[in-house]
């Protein structure tokens, strides 16, 4: 890993619209993976859209990767089915932070930046990147790709950041 820029703070907030794999219904989990390493939520038995609230922690460094989403049905007698999956990239994030650091804010609440839908993301709409109280914080929806349906809300924050 090279230079360390940070603690990554992922909340796997919910799923919206999640697809069936089994016979009525899923048992998800998210499992997330930002280079070499990798995190997961709790499966939520029976539910297409589940509700984990759940932080996962990830040193972000340089240089600077893809966070890629994964969805999961747990199934007890074969190997789990997917359920999509989806990537962020965390270019924005980072560039917001060093802002922040350049404008000075530690205080408040201020937008540093808003990020629109394309193909270097998977957001189904556009996402603002706040300082909240010194903390660089985004709300993001993912757009599930190669399932019918599907979304994931994360909020995403970059602790601590060193700039350059």
């Amino acid at each position: 890993m090279g230079e360390q820029l940070g603690q990554l703070k992922i909340i796997v907030v919910q799923g919206k619209r999640l697809v069936i794999r089994d016979f009525k219904s899923s048992d998800p989990y998210v499992v997330l993976k930002l280079g070499n390493q990798t995190a997961k939520t709790k499966v939520i038995n029976s539910c297409l859209n589940p509700v984990w609230n759940e932080e996962l922690n990830f040193t972000l460094a340089q240089p600077l990767g893809v966070l890629n989403l994964e969805v999961f049905d747990k199934d007890l007698l074969k190997s789990d089915d997917k359920m999509g999956n989806a990537f962020l990239n965390l270019q924005p994030l980072v560039s917001a932070a060093r802002l922040r650091d350049i404008l000075g804010v530690s205080s408040g609440e201020t937008t540093l930046r808003k990020v629109i839908p394309d193909n270097e993301n998977c957001l189904v709409r556009e996402s603002s990147i706040n300082c909240v109280n010194g903390e660089v914080v985004q709300n993001v929806w993912l757009r599930l790709r190669g399932v019918e349906s599907g979304e994931v809300e994360l909020t995403i924050k970059l602790v601590k950041n060193v700039a350059k």
